[in-house]
């Protein structure tokens, strides 16, 4: 498998300080599964009455795991719950190996944490058609259960990595009538990122009470406008996976609360973007705006055109305004457009308007843009009011040297 070396460019300068969420400790450990000399495994356990909601991915060869988690949701929320993930083993494309596996590892982690095996929520992510030793999982479930932390964020973040070049967490604490309530998650994902949810996953929890029916549809909402709308190679995994967990520790009912809503889209947007950031071989991070397209449902169908473009990437990774790929993305897309109602800009400088080179333009000006590690590039259809917004990086021969040696 690829052996990371170098952390992204563009990483945050250290693991976020985390709010502890009550109700939710975590304990890892060093498996074996795939990788040697590094912890692999996490389990994480939550107090009984905790709402669990998700979305997955909706890829045709989804694994098994995944197929689980589905099936378990919207369960009863009496008993506790456990969320337990290796890393290393996508347990994908596993026919019988892969369900049996499963079973294995619900029915030890049940027994170990003392829950129903309906109430474990299992994710696996590496290596796509090899079974999963399971053994080198269950063998440490006992361990797992009895040295449980409530501080164990960074950790769980580290030993679910890949080809990962950094932990990715993000938290944020909010008043609501005057009581804290606080969200923290974490997430792993570099490359096989072009969710449609609902090698993506992300595990957010909140102390906050609400109903598992209402947990869902926030979550599902909120997906759409952040893990939805990034992609680093068009590549949807067969195992992304995204669960939060609400406690209720806090007694805070946030039912129809908009401050709690907001709080958690701002946490799911930044471990999304952060996904982008680690995309593999990236060095830059791109958003891309496009308004005036017929509706929001054709803005992004345009905005994720022009961010899985090989050209486009490519030509970002080579800091070249090369706004006639802008154009060629925009054209193969499917959306409606009109070339001779398309403007372009990257960052503040007007490339094209109303279907041609702008009259001010200077290349120099987009040139320098394109030399940053932040890039913006805005799109106006010019046929309606629909806008969406989108995050990718640009593409680079590093994406290759980790890739063409992933499985040796």
């Amino acid at each position: 498998m690829a052996k990371i070396t170098a952390v992204s460019p563009l990483a945050p300068g250290a693991f976020p300080a985390l709010p502890i969420i009550d109700g939710v400790t975590f304990a890892t450990a060093a498996g074996g599964v795939r990788y040697q000399g590094r912890d692999d495994i996490i389990l994480a356990m939550v107090t009984p009455g905790t709402a669990v909601a998700g979305v997955f991915t909706t890829s045709a060869t989804r694994a098994a795991p995944v197929l689980d988690c589905q099936a378990k949701l919207g369960g009863p929320c009496d008993a506790g719950a456990a969320i337990l993930v290796n890393a290393g083993n996508a347990n994908a494309f596993t026919g019988r190996n892969g369900i049996e596996a499963v079973t294995a590892i619900t029915t030890a982690a049940a027994n170990a944490c003392n829950i129903p095996a309906e109430r474990v929520f299992t994710s696996s992510t590496g290596v796509i058609g090899e079974p999963l030793p399971f053994d080198r999982i269950t063998s440490h479930l006992e361990n797992l259960a009895s040295s449980q932390d409530a501080q164990g964020f960074a950790a769980a973040a580290r030993a679910i990595m890949t080809t990962d070049t950094f932990p990715k967490g993000a938290g944020t604490t909010v008043q609501i009538a005057g009581r804290n309530v606080s969200i923290a998650g974490i997430a792993k994902g570099s490359g096989m990122i072009a969710p449609d949810m609902a090698t993506m996953l992300v595990y957010i929890f909140t102390d906050a009470k609400i109903p598992q029916a209402e947990l869902q549809a926030m979550v599902a909402g909120h997906n759409a406008r952040t893990f939805n709308c990034i992609t680093v190679d068009s590549d949807t995994s067969t195992s992304d996976t995204l669960l939060v967990a609400a406690t209720g520790a806090s007694g805070v009912d946030v039912s129809g609360d908009l401050a709690f809503s907001d709080a958690l889209h701002k946490v799911m947007l930044d471990l999304a973007q952060q996904v982008v950031r680690d995309g593999e071989g990236a060095t830059k991070f791109v958003e891309i705006s496009v308004t005036g397209a017929m509706d929001d449902a054709d803005a992004k169908t345009h905005a994720l055109s022009i961010a899985n473009s090989p050209l486009v990437k490519t030509a970002i990774a080579g800091e070249d305004p090369n706004w006639g790929r802008i154009v060629m993305a925009v054209g193969k897309s499917g959306a409606a457009a009109d070339r001779d109602l398309l403007s372009i800009r990257f960052g503040d400088v007007v490339v094209a308007e109303q279907g041609w080179v702008s009259a001010g333009y200077d290349e120099a000006e987009a040139a320098a843009h394109m030399k940053g590690q932040e890039l913006f590039i805005g799109v106006d259809i010019g046929l309606g009011e629909g806008r969406a917004t989108v995050w990718t990086c640009d593409l680079t021969h590093g994406y290759i040297d980790i890739n063409a040696d992933y499985r040796s």
